[in-house]
């Protein structure tokens, strides 16, 4: 029969020419309105609902059943199809094409079918004893007769297993007649069902959650409690689909649009959970090759320690986008919803991109650029980096976003795409070793030769000062009454070089304190302008005052003391 209907569907008519329909029915009734296929499958499912079977049957293609048995069979069948449509899937008659032969219609016109008249439409498909079947509904024409719509021969074959999978539940055996009345979209017993399921679902997640925390408390801290603690509530959801998922396949069933949406939900929430538990596990194992090979985050480990630690993660990024996509093909091959959305989204495609290009930009340059620092690993984990003026570790790198790690225990959270597009400074790049300088300002006097020396005994002290043949002391600049001299350090990495300058430059300060005040810098003020250097006798007076103070003017006789005379005092 399929082939035929396929067949005919080529041949280019509107409908199924057929010699006869439903001979052992008799004519149908005045009521039986079937010209549309919305029309056809509304009155089928009123009739059924009544439940006027002997009426519904007139809506189903019996032309495999024999004549005399077209009546009765045909009435069981179209109670079992009912209630499989019911309880199988959410159906929206308004959906149906509303026209005798059902040619798409589209105002916009990006439909592919738009225009075309159609005579086979799928109603449904639903899954049975592992196999998907399809409730479809044709035209057919007998002789010179209006065309009607009926549900195919094909579609009724399949109701027996359908209705074993989806026929009344051991639960709905046992319920009273009067709580099966239609109240609203659901029946009275399911008004009264749905929240003891959910609340049975609830106490199964809440258990499960508690006695994982349990167990988690039992085992000793590690890589393996990270994970256990880490799957709480992974574990909980699992536990609550799969114990509704039992409750719907083996104690109660309920209508369409319930068990639809709860469907859809457990598979959601299945992959979702599974999905955690994947990444809690590749986070627990990160963990652990963290503590084994690099322990603390900082750039004092060996560079290939972090490079394999800054790969790891990028793998775990790379891992978490191929989990994201395959559990939503997962997801959305299991609903259906490619078979159901597909034109839709095929005709929406342009606003959809337009969509995603304004929402998803930020959210995709960021992950485009962590993929980038990964594979280009201008930084790695571990490194110290200058960034906007600022001494952090890089902590951690992740799809949107890099934490760093200032200096001072804080943490600072920056867009990747904002990072990456900043210049910064990597202290880290090739190794550790940094150059520390010490700059001085210091008398004229100063004897430079044993300041060096003072200064390569003191570097040479500290355990962040590495490669002594480096060490340097010069006189890098001279004003008018003082030197600067700078001494420079190779340290072992920044942050300890850091904190050896300033012991070098406390020690050196208080060497020059203790041991030769002289050195300190201090101005001249100058009582004469004769100069000394040519040897004239008595020409001159002078007082040395410190660097910090202001210049002193003194008053007194050139040459001499005064003669008494009361002439008054010259000044110099």
């Amino acid at each position: 029969m399929t082939s035929q209907l396929l067949a005919q569907e080529e041949d280019g008519q509107k409908w199924i020419s057929v010699d006869a329909l439903n001979a052992g029915l008799g004519e149908p009734p005045e009521e039986v309105m079937r010209s549309t296929p919305r029309e056809s499958l509304q009155g089928f499912l009123s009739l059924t609902e009544a439940g006027d079977y002997e009426k519904a049957v007139h809506h189903l293609d019996l032309t495999e059943l024999a004549s005399d048995e077209q009546a009765e069979r045909g009435a069981a069948l179209a109670r079992q199809l009912a209630l499989v449509l019911n309880r199988g899937d959410w159906l929206n008659v308004s959906d149906l094409p509303a026209r005798q032969d059902a040619a798409v219609e589209d105002p916009s016109g990006q439909h592919p079918l738009v225009g075309q008249p159609r005579r086979n439409i799928k109603i449904s498909s639903l899954d049975a004893q592992g196999q998907t079947h399809d409730i479809r509904i044709a035209r057919y024409q007998v002789g010179e007769q209006d065309p009607v719509w009926l549900i195919t021969a094909d579609s009724l074959r399949a109701v027996p297993a359908l209705y074993e999978e989806y026929g009344p539940s051991w639960l709905e055996d046992h319920i009273p007649q009067h709580l099966k009345a239609s109240l609203g979209v659901l029946m009275v017993w399911e008004w009264l069902a749905i929240p003891i399921f959910l609340l049975v679902t609830g106490l199964v997640g809440g258990g499960v959650h508690r006695c994982v925390g349990l167990l988690a408390g039992w085992v000793p801290f590690g890589a393996a409690r990270t994970f256990i603690s880490g799957i709480r509530v992974p574990m909980a959801c699992i536990a609550m689909a799969l114990v509704a998922q039992t409750l719907l396949d083996y104690v109660v069933s309920f209508s369409g649009v319930v068990t639809s949406t709860f469907r859809v939900a457990l598979i959601i929430i299945m992959a979702w959970g599974v999905g955690l538990m994947a990444l809690r596990l590749l986070d627990s194992f990160l963990l652990s090759m963290t503590q084994r090979l690099v322990g603390d985050v900082d750039d004092t480990k060996h560079r290939d320690q972090r490079k394999l630690l800054t790969s790891l993660y990028a793998l775990r990024r790379g891992i978490i986008l191929i989990t994201v996509v395959a559990v939503a093909v997962y997801v959305l091959g299991q609903t259906n919803v490619f078979g159901t959305l597909g034109m839709t989204l095929l005709a929406s495609a342009s606003v959809l991109t337009v969509l995603v290009g304004i929402a998803g930009q930020a959210v995709l340059g960021n992950i485009l650029s962590s993929f980038q620092v990964s594979l280009a690993k201008p930084v790695r984990i571990g490194d110290l980096v200058v960034f906007e003026g600022q001494w952090c570790h890089v902590e951690g790198i992740f799809h949107t976003f890099i934490r760093l790690r200032s200096w001072d225990e804080r943490r600072l959270v920056v867009p990747i795409k904002y990072f990456v597009s900043k210049p910064f400074e990597n202290l880290s790049a090739k190794n550790a070793k940094l150059y520390r300088q010490v700059v001085m300002t210091l008398h004229l006097s100063t004897d430079v030769a044993l300041l060096r020396q003072t200064f390569i005994d003191i570097a040479e002290a500290e355990d962040a000062v590495i490669e002594p043949e480096k060490l340097e002391c010069h006189v890098t600049g001279q004003r008018e009454m003082a030197l600067e001299i700078s001494c420079y350090m190779m340290t072992r990495e920044p942050m300890g070089g850091w904190v050896a300058e300033n012991n070098v430059r406390e020690k050196l300060l208080a060497f020059i304190r203790d041991q030769h005040p002289e050195w300190w810098p201090r101005e001249v003020t100058v009582l004469s302008h004769h100069d000394v250097t040519i040897g004239e006798e008595g020409s001159c007076r002078h007082v040395t005052t410190p660097a910090t103070s202001h210049p002193v003017k003194k008053q007194g006789s050139v040459g001499g003391e005064s003669d008494g005379s009361g002439g008054g005092e010259a000044s110099g």
